[in-house]
């Protein structure tokens, strides 16, 4: 009979941290233009908003490094089909929330439909969906030595991809990346992201692919930690670890830019790296100098427990808040900024203090799911 699995604090601390941090960048107040580390970088560069999407898959690989092995038990038809179904749930998900709440209102605040036909298909939870997907099959067939050697083949294989079916001149540009064209292509575009002033989705297919490789990085990550244990010894080398691929990113961003957007490979590295060190140094703080006092751990678990749900939920409950109107062209959203905490604490102060509150309103949803031993799982 095999053992059951040790948990440790420490990742799932790290997974309701992200969560946490997600929402607040996702969800600045209206009126002001955030604190500029609150927002992504316009294009190249970084900043910590962008560390959290990549996070969220990094914990999603650490994750897998717990539950795969039970799947594995299965067989491997019964583990595809397992595999397989998360996936097309997750995505559906995905795609569900960005249709919601399949009508909209127009200018005169009529209901109208809201045709699929103009809904977007790639998107957050799309992209965890299909590195979940691949990464279960990478670390059910192959070793670990085979999985760091096509996670480094995806890397560069994406980076080939971008200079050889780009724009000649600007292969990493808005414009002219193979990335928008071959989702134009598959999807055309009215089913892309068009917050960005064109139809754009940072989210699409072929970014997708070393996306996959934050996972894996999780995956090993959460893996090692397992066999070493809480040591200085497994800190040290996830540290030392962290700050090479650190190194790496910075050296590849002179050819090949950080940018979270197009989704880059050094961007990876970057993400991965920092999530290494990050996580090494809860573990030093949490599982060896058991540093919890108050128990502030336990604030970060009460979303850790339902990662998927308090994501979906701060998603859909801003679009209804945003559906609202309130008269003289605000929505509900608009209006909670404008009398209220742009009163209290005009300018980024107060769009970070609604994000906070926000965030605050969806933790206690948590909160209370917790009390009373709800846990959903996909």
């Amino acid at each position: 009979m095999r053992p059951p699995l040790q948990r440790f604090l420490s990742l799932d601390v790290f997974r309701g941290m992200t969560i946490c941090f997600m929402i607040i960048v996702n969800t600045p107040g209206s009126g002001a233009t955030p604190f500029a580390p609150l927002e992504h970088a316009t294009w190249h560069g970084f900043t910590p908003t962008d560390l959290v999407f990549p996070s969220f898959l990094f914990a999603v690989g650490n994750a897998m490094s717990f539950s795969l092995d039970k799947y594995r038990e299965l067989g491997s038809g019964a583990f595809f089909k397992k595999v397989l179904s998360r996936t097309i749930l997750i995505f559906l998900l995905g795609y569900l929330m960005y249709w919601f709440p399949f009508f909209r209102l127009d200018a005169q605040h009529h209901i109208i439909g809201a045709p699929i036909g103009h809904t977007r298909i790639m998107g957050v939870l799309q992209r965890i969906a299909l590195c979940y997907f691949f990464a279960s099959l990478f670390i059910h067939y192959l070793s670990r030595k085979q999985i760091i050697i096509v996670s480094i083949s995806l890397l560069l294989s994406y980076w080939i991809l971008l200079l050889i079916f780009g724009d000649y001149q600007q292969p990493f540009s808005m414009l002219g990346n193979a990335g928008m064209y071959l989702d134009r292509f598959l999807m055309g575009t009215n089913h892309l992201y068009h917050g960005e002033g064109i139809p754009f989705d940072p989210e699409g297919w072929l970014s997708t692919l070393p996306a996959i490789v934050n996972v894996t990085a999780g995956y090993l990550a959460g893996k090692y930690i397992r066999e070493k244990g809480k040591n200085y010894e497994a800190i040290t080398h996830l540290v030392l670890v962290g700050f090479g691929l650190i190194f790496l990113a910075l050296w590849w961003n002179m050819i090949f830019p950080v940018n979270k957007k197009l989704w880059t490979s050094s961007f990876v590295l970057l993400t991965s790296g920092i999530d290494l060190v990050l996580i090494g140094a809860l573990i030093y703080v949490i599982e060896l100098r058991n540093w919890n006092k108050g128990g502030w751990t336990n604030f970060f678990l009460v979303v850790g427990k339902n990662p998927l749900i308090i994501y979906l939920l701060s998603e859909l409950l801003v679009t209804v808040l945003f559906m609202i109107p309130m008269g003289n062209g605000y929505s509900l959203f608009g209006w909670i900024n404008k009398v209220l905490f742009q009163v209290i604490a005009p300018g980024p102060v107060g769009s970070f203090l609604f994000a906070i509150t926000y965030m605050l309103l969806c933790w206690c949803v948590g909160w209370w799911m917790n009390k009373r031993k709800i846990y959903i799982r996909v």
